[in-house]
C-alpha cells in the first residue's frame, strides 16, 4: 500500500466567473488552475491522484490532464464533502494517508505543504490541515479552537455571521487525512442547510470523537487564496507572477524594471540573461544563458540559445541559434527557425522559414516557406510570394546568394548558390547557382561575378 494518494477537488460550477469556461480551466501565469494542485501532488511524490470532475468539466479536464490521474464524477453540486466521497471507490485502501486539495488554489506552496505532511505522519491524529492568519474571513471558513487551543470546528464563510474584521485563524483548504477514518468517517457529514456536504463537517466529527485535529499554520496568507471571480484571479495572477519574477532574479537574471515583465510559470530562463521592459514571456518558451530580450517584446512557446538578442519583437512558436538576433519591430510566426548568428533587423516577418547559418535580412520584408541557405543576404523589400490564393508554395534560396532590394520571388522557386537578383526583379523560374537575374519577369543576364 502506498504512503499517500490525492485528491484534488474540481466540480464546482465557478458561477461568479461568469465565464463559458470552466473555472479549473482558467490560466495563472499561462497555467490552468487545475494543473496547480496536480503539479503539486507530482512534486510531493504523490503518485496516485483522482480529480473529482462535473459532468459540465469531465471533458474539457480529461481533455487537458489525459491518462496522468484518474477521474470520478459528481452528478450534482452537493458540496466539498460528497465530492470527497466520490472518491472513496477509488482511494479506499490504496494507501495510508490521502491528501486533498481543492483546484482554485494556485499559491500553495511545496515549502508549506512538506511541513504539513510530515507533522501528518508522525502524529496520531487523523486529520491535518493548514491555516493562516488573515484580516478577513470573507472566502475562508473560520477556524474555532476550545479553551486548551484544540481545533474543533470550522465555520463556513457562508455561515459566518462575524462581520468584523479582527484577525482570525481561517482554513486554507489543505488537508492530509489517515485513510481508514476518513472513508469511515466522510458517510457521517450531514447536510447544511443549503443541501450541501462540506469536508470541514470532518473537524467537528474527529474533535467530537475519540480521534483529534491539528492545524499548522503559514505565515503568508496570499498562498491559501482561491479563486472565485475574477477579481480573485487577478490578484492570485499577481501574486504569483512577483514570485516567478523574484525566482528567476535569485537564479541570476536581470530586470532593471520587474514590474513591467511577465514570465508564465513554465518558462525558463538562463543565467546572465537581461530581460528589459514591457516584455513577456510567454508559455514554455526556454530562453539561454547571456541573451538580451526587450524592451517590447513577447516570446511565446520558442527557444532562444545563448547571446540571443530579441529587440521590440514578437516570437511564436520559433526557435533561434546561438548568437541570432531579431528587430526591433520584427516577428517570427510558428515554424521560424534562424541558426546561429543569423541576423534580421528592421519590419522582418518569417513563417514556417529556417535561415542557415549567418544568413541575414537587415530590413522589411516577408519569407514565408522558405529555405534560405548560409551566408544568403535578403535586401529590403524582399518578398516571397507563397501563396496563390489556394495553396502555399516553397521557396528555396541556396547559400551565399544575394537578393536585391524589392525582389518578388514568386513559388514555388529555386535559387542556386551564388545566385544573384537585381532589383526589383520578379523571379517567376529557378535561377541556376552563380546566376544573375533581373527585369519583370526576371531574365537571366549573366553570372554572379563573385562565383567565377
Amino acid at each position: 500500500m502506498d504512503q499517500w494518494a490525492g485528491v484534488v477537488l474540481a466540480a464546482g460550477d465557478g458561477v461568479r466567473m461568469r465565464s463559458r469556461l470552466a473555472k479549473v480551466l482558467h490560466r495563472v501565469c499561462g497555467k490552468e488552475l487545475i494543473r496547480y494542485p496536480v503539479d503539486l501532488m507530482n512534486q510531493l511524490g504523490i503518485g496516485k491522484v483522482v480529480v473529482v470532475v462535473s459532468p459540465g468539466n469531465n471533458e474539457a479536464v480529461r481533455g487537458l490532464l489525459g491518462d496522468s490521474v484518474e477521474y470520478v464524477i459528481q452528478p450534482d453540486v452537493k458540496g466539498t464533502g460528497d465530492a470527497l466521497g466520490r472518491a472513496e471507490g477509488l482511494l479506499k485502501g490504496r494507501a495510508h494517508n490521502v491528501m486533498v486539495l481543492t483546484a482554485d488554489a494556485p499559491l500553495v506552496r511545496p515549502e508549506s505543504v512538506k511541513p504539513l505532511m510530515a507533522a501528518h505522519v508522525d502524529s496520531s491524529r487523523n486529520m491535518t490541515f493548514l491555516t493562516c492568519r488573515s484580516g478577513s474571513a470573507k472566502d475562508f471558513g473560520r477556524v474555532v479552537r476550545d479553551e486548551n487551543g484544540q481545533v474543533v470546528e470550522i465555520i463556513e464563510a457562508a455561515d459566518n455571521t462575524d462581520t468584523d474584521n479582527e484577525i482570525a485563524e481561517v482554513n486554507g483548504s489543505v488537508y492530509c487525512f489517515r485513510d481508514r477514518w476518513l472513508w469511515e468517517s466522510v458517510e457521517s457529514i450531514g447536510a447544511a442547510p443549503n443541501g450541501e456536504k462540506y469536508i470541514t463537517s470532518l473537524v467537528r466529527i474527529g474533535s467530537s470523537g475519540n480521534s483529534t485535529v491539528q492545524a499548522i499554520s503559514t505565515e503568508d496568507p496570499d498562498e491559501l487564496m482561491g479563486v472565485n471571480d475574477r477579481l480573485q484571479l487577478a490578484h492570485v495572477e499577481a501574486v504569483l507572477r512577483q514570485r516567478i519574477r523574484e525566482r528567476w532574479m535569485l537564479s541570476g537574471v536581470t530586470m532593471p524594471d520587474p514590474s513591467t515583465v511577465y514570465i508564465d510559470a513554465e518558462a525558463t530562463i538562463g543565467q546572465d540573461t537581461v530581460i528589459l521592459p514591457n516584455t513577456s514571456i510567454i508559455g514554455r518558451s526556454v530562453i539561454g544563458e547571456d541573451c538580451e530580450i526587450g524592451p517590447n517584446s513577447v516570446i511565446r512557446d520558442s527557444k532562444l540559445g545563448r547571446g540571443c538578442r530579441a529587440t521590440a519583437s514578437v516570437l511564436e512558436e520559433s526557435t533561434m541559434e546561438d548568437g541570432a538576433n531579431i528587430g526591433p519591430f520584427s516577428h517570427l510566426r510558428p515554424g521560424a527557425y534562424l541558426e546561429s548568428g543569423v541576423h534580421l533587423g528592421n519590419f522582418v516577418e518569417v513563417k514556417e522559414s529556417r535561415f542557415a547559418a549567418g544568413a541575414m535580412m537587415g530590413h522589411f520584408g516577408y519569407v514565408g516557406d522558405a529555405s534560405i541557405g548560409a551566408g544568403t543576404n535578403l535586401g529590403a523589400g524582399m518578398v516571397t510570394c507563397n501563396y496563390d490564393g489556394k495553396d502555399k508554395h516553397r521557396t528555396d534560396i541556396g547559400e551565399n546568394a544575394f537578393i536585391g532590394c524589392d525582389t518578388m520571388l514568386v513559388a514555388p522557386v529555386t535559387l542556386g548558390a551564388g545566385a544573384i537578383t537585381g532589383a526589383g526583379a520578379v523571379v517567376t523560374k529557378d535561377v541556376p547557382a552563380g546566376r544573375l537575374a533581373v527585369g519583370v519577369p526576371a531574365k537571366i543576364r549573366g553570372r554572379n561575378p563573385e562565383t567565377n
